[in-house]
C-alpha cells in the first residue's frame, strides 16, 4: 500500500523558536500548515536544552553569588547555603514543561498541525515523516544544531551543554573544554552554585569572536570568583579513575605546563561548538546545497538553492539567537503568505544585541573596534570608554568590573559598536539597541538625560 500523501499550503521541519514563529505567522494568513519535531517537545534547544534552562540556572547561580554580599547591607550571612540541586532541577524542569504545553495549545489555537516524528526529503515537494507522505509548494527547514563532541578516546564519558540539564546532582569539580559563550556560561553558573571549576581553552583568550575588550574584562573576574583557566590547552582523552577523589581523569597538553598532564574530575562537559542538523534531511534528495561546515546556503530572503524550500536559524549557522530566528520566521511568512506588500521582506542581520550570562554579564552590538578600524579606516573611528565600579557594589569588598566601549565612526559619529559588561547590563542593552539600530550618534546619546544613580547613566555622559 502507498503511503498517505497529504497537502498543505507549507510543511515545517523543526519545532523550535524560528520553525514555531513561521508556522504561526502563517497560519494567521490562512495558511494550510504542519510542523514536524522530532523530539517529543516544542521550543528547540532554547526552550529545553538552552536559553531558557540556562538563564534559571545563571539566575541560581547569581543569587548565591549575590548572598556573598547580603552582610554589606546589614543582612549578613554566615555561611552560603549548599545548592538543593534535586530542587532547583525539578522546579526548572517543571518550568520548561509548562512552556512545552504553551506551545501544544498556541499550535492547536493557530490550526497548526502537528506531528512528532523524523522528517526526511522525498523531493523538493514531498517529506517523509512516520511512514507518511505530505506534500507543499513551500517547505521551511528550522531543524536547528546539536553541540559537537571532540574525536577523543573517552569522550563519552563527558556531556554536552545538553547533558548540562540532566544532570541529577551537582559536581563537586569540573572541567568545561571550550571558551566559547556556552563554555564561560556553563563555567560562571557551576562556580557560581559552588562546583570547583576548570576551563581548557586553546589559547590564553576567551570569547575570541567578540571584542577583545570584552575578554581583558571579564577572564581576570572569572579567576577572582574562583575560575581556574589551563591555558594555550589541547585536551588528549577522557578515561576512567579508579581508587580516586573523582572518577574522572581528563588528559591534556598545555604549551605553559607541559606534555601528558592530567587532572581528576567528576564531571567533564565538551563545549567546543555547535554543527547544524542536516545529516538525516536527505536535502540530497530536495537538491538543497550545504557548506562546507554542512549548514545550508541561503540568500538574504532564507531562499535555498531550491526554490521551493526556505532555510532560516541555527542550520543556516548566521546569527544563532532564538529572537532572531523568530523575526526570521515572521517576516519570511509574511513574504510568503501576506500578500504583496510584503514582497521584500527580509531580515536585517546588522546590529543584532546579544548577551553573554557571564558573573558579571556582559553585552554586546555592532562591530569591534578592529572590525570598525578596517572598515571605516582609523582617523574615522573614536572610542569613548569608561570603568568604574557599580553602585550596588560601593558598599562591598567585592567590586567586580563595569566597563562601557562605544565606537563611533565618521564626523557624524555615527554608533557602530557597543560592548559593555557588570551588574544589569543584560537589562540595559535593549534600549541602547534600538536607538543604534535607528543609526544613533554619539550626540544622540549625549542629548538624552541621565537617569540617576543608574549604571547606564554612564552611556550618556561618556567623554
Amino acid at each position: 500500500m502507498s503511503p498517505i500523501k497529504k497537502v498543505f499550503d507549507l510543511i515545517v521541519i523543526g519545532g523550535g523558536s524560528g520553525g514555531l514563529a513561521t508556522a504561526r505567522r502563517a497560519a494567521s494568513y490562512g495558511a494550510k500548515v504542519v510542523l514536524i519535531e522530532k523530539d517529543h517537545r516544542l521550543g528547540g534547544t532554547c526552550v529545553n536544552v538552552g536559553c531558557v534552562p540556562k538563564k534559571v540556572m545563571f539566575n541560581a547561580s547569581y543569587v548565591r553569588e549575590t548572598l556573598k554580599d547580603a552582610k554589606y547591607y546589614g543582612m549578613g550571612v554566615d555561611q552560603l547555603p549548599k545548592v538543593d540541586w534535586a530542587a532547583l532541577k525539578s522546579h526548572r524542569d517543571a518550568y520548561v514543561h509548562r512552556l512545552n504545553g504553551i506551545y501544544v495549545n498556541n499550535l492547536n489555537k493557530d490550526h497548526v498541525e502537528f506531528i512528532f516524528g523524523h522528517a526526511s526529503f522525498v523531493s523538493p515537494t514531498v517529506v517523509k515523516v512516520n511512514d507518511e507522505q505530505l506534500e507543499a509548494k513551500k517547505i521551511l527547514v528550522a531543524a536547528g544544531g546539536h553541540p559537537i563532541w571532540p574525536k577523543v578516546p573517552g569522550v563519552e564519558l563527558g556531556i554536552d551543554s545538553d547533558g548540562f540539564f540532566d544532570l541529577p546532582t551537582q559536581p563537586r569539580k569540573v572541567a568545561v573544554v571550550g571558551s566559547g559563550y556556552i563554555g564561560i556560561e556553563l563555567a560562571n553558573i557551576f562556580q557560581g552554585l559552588g562546583s570547583e571549576t576548570t576551563v581548557f581553552i586553546r589559547t590564553d583568550q576567551i570569547l575570541r569572536h567578540f571584542d577583545p575588550f570584552v575578554s581583558d574584562t571579564l577572564m581576570p573576574e572569572m579567576r577572582k570568583l574562583g575560575i581556574k583557566f589551563a591555558t594555550h590547552s589541547s585536551v588528549k582523552g577522557l578515561k576512567k579513575t579508579e581508587g580516586k577523589d573523582y572518577p574522572l581523569t581528563l588528559q591534556y597538553d598545555t604549551r605553559d605546563e607541559g606534555q601528558n598532564l592530567e587532572a581528576e574530575f567528576d564531571c567533564v562537559l565538551w563545549a567546543v561548538g555547535r554543527a547544524p542538523n542536516t545529516t538525516d534531511l536527505n536535502l540530497e534528495a530536495a537538491g538543497v546545497l550545504t557548506n562546507e561546515k554542512g549548514f545550508v546556503v541561503v540568500d538574504e530572503f532564507q531562499n535555498t538553492s531550491v526554490e521551493s524550500i526556505y532555510a532560516l536559524g541555527d542550520i543556516c549557522g548566521r546569527e544563532e539567537l532564538t529572537p532572531v530566528a523568530i523575526a526570521a520566521g515572521r517576516l519570511l511568512a509574511n513574504r510568503l503568505f501576506g500578500g504583496p506588500q510584503f514582497a521584500q521582506n527580509k531580515m536585517d542581520y546588522d546590529n543584532v544585541p546579544t548577551v553573554i550570562f557571564s558573573h558579571p554579564p556582559t553585552g554586546s552590538i555592532g562591530i569591534s573596534e578592529a572590525d570598525a578600524r578596517a572598515r571605516y579606516g582609523d582617523d574615522q573611528v573614536k572610542v569613548y570608554a569608561t570603568s568604574f565600579t557599580a553602585m550596588f557594589n560601593a558598599l562591598t569588598e567585592h567590586k567586580p568590573p563595569t566597563k562601557f566601549k562605544l565606537i563611533v565612526a565618521g564626523p557624524e559619529e555615527k554608533v557602530v559598536g557597543l560592548h559593555i559588561i557588570g551588574r544589569g547590563v543584560d537589562e540595559m542593552l535593549q534600549g541602547f539597541g534600538v536607538a543604534i539600530k535607528m543609526g544613533a550618534t554619539k550626540q544622540d546619546f549625549d542629548s538624552c538625560v541621565a537617569i540617576h544613580p543608574t549604571s547606564s547613566e554612564e552611556l550618556v555622559t561618556l567623554k
